[in-house]
């Protein structure tokens, strides 16, 4: 499948748990009931996850091959919380958005 086809798959796996698909900065982006953005799907095709620094999540997102702390500004400011993980780790998606829901904002 593509990255939207598996990034909408992922919105419809946790839509039990209020998950809304929307959009963020022209982005397809997953929100929570309360209308905060936890998960985008970047133009590269990776998706990006709000993981907290130091949880085991962000540490095992991190530890994929290919992923990185986001860089919103392409300047080397990065985004302690947040991690991009590629398309070629999609069967983790899933998992780590669900993480990333679940983590207080």
């Amino acid at each position: 499948m593509s990255a939207e086809e598996d990034f909408e798959q992922v919105g419809a796996e946790l839509a039990d748990l209020g998950v809304r698909v929307s959009s963020m900065m022209g982005r397809p982006a997953l929100k929570d009931h309360a209308g905060k953005v936890f998960a985008s799907l970047q133009r590269d095709q990776a998706m990006v996850f709000r993981l907290v620094e130091g949880t085991p999540e962000h540490t095992a997102a991190l530890a994929l091959p290919g992923a990185s702390l986001f860089d919103p500004s392409g300047k080397g400011r990065e985004v302690k919380d947040w991690v991009v993980v590629p398309h070629s780790s999609v069967e983790q998606w899933t998992d780590l958005a669900e993480a990333a829901h679940s983590r207080p904002r």
